[in-house]
């Protein structure tokens, strides 16, 4: 079975950085996309950003682009999200899912396998 694991989140001031990390085990090919999803209380779950382990391929959402970089170490199977410039809107529980079916994936209807989350929050 597939298993995600996140670590990283804590607190941090406006304007710092966090790196959150994603181990990720038990794929049966490469054909996989590893996610990044937020939630913030009161809202809906959302997409932050996604990396295809096949081709590399990265997606960010606008409310990113610029501040947040995901990459991926195969050696080690994690998959990092470095988050710099945060805000306090950046605050949420960000969960780590993958998705085995679509190639590139922004949707969280599309994930199947999903970490148990950890919290961010950014406050002064």
């Amino acid at each position: 079975d597939v298993q995600l694991v996140e670590s990283g989140g804590g607190w941090v001031q406006p304007g710092g950085s966090l790196r959150l990390s994603c181990a990720a085990s038990g794929f049966t090919s490469d054909a996989y996309t590893i996610g990044w999803f937020r939630q913030a209380p009161g809202k809906e779950r959302e997409g932050v950003s996604c990396i295809s382990h096949s081709d590399g391929n990265t997606f960010y959402a606008d409310s990113v682009k610029g501040r947040f970089t995901i990459s991926s170490d195969n050696a080690r199977n994690t998959v990092y999200l470095q988050m710099n410039s945060l805000k306090p809107e950046d605050s949420a529980v960000y969960y780590c899912a993958a998705e085995t079916v679509f190639g590139m994936a922004t949707m969280a209807i599309q994930y199947d396998y999903w970490g148990q989350g950890t919290q961010v929050t950014v406050s002064s």
